[in-house]
């Protein structure tokens, strides 16, 4: 691309969607997916476009997107009905996949959740 007599070279996934798959188990469960579709249409909404996000801007930062070591990422949803939350996501053959999903209800990433991505991930590199 040529701008004002100067060459620029794009970024390639400046304007690419980076893709998203869900975890799923050995037995063909997708924990994360079956997690969405229990919570209210508003709240799925709302995680839905903060995923989108994230696959247009990869990498992004905060405030929606913030690492959390090992290789996990932690997506940060502010949901309509005052709840907040949280999937675990990791990046892996140049596609994100979503490990855990979960409403937040304390400050801090409560290490059940954390322990379950990381295992999740794990199983994923296997």
């Amino acid at each position: 691309m040529h701008l004002k007599g100067r060459d620029v070279t794009e970024h390639p996934r400046r304007h690419q969607k980076i893709p998203l798959i869900f975890f799923r188990t050995l037995a063909g469960s997708e924990p994360v997916r079956e997690w969405l579709k229990e919570l209210p249409s508003e709240e799925r909404r709302s995680i839905g476009t903060d995923l989108l996000r994230a696959q247009w801007r990869w990498p992004v930062g905060m405030p929606l997107c913030r690492p959390i070591g090992n290789g996990l990422w932690e997506i940060r949803t502010d949901l309509p009905t005052k709840r907040t939350a949280r999937l675990l996501i990791c990046l892996y053959d140049e596609s994100l996949v979503a490990l855990h999903g979960f409403i937040k209800k304390t400050r801090a990433l409560p290490d059940d959740d954390l322990a379950l991505a990381l295992k999740r991930k794990k199983e994923l590199e296997q």
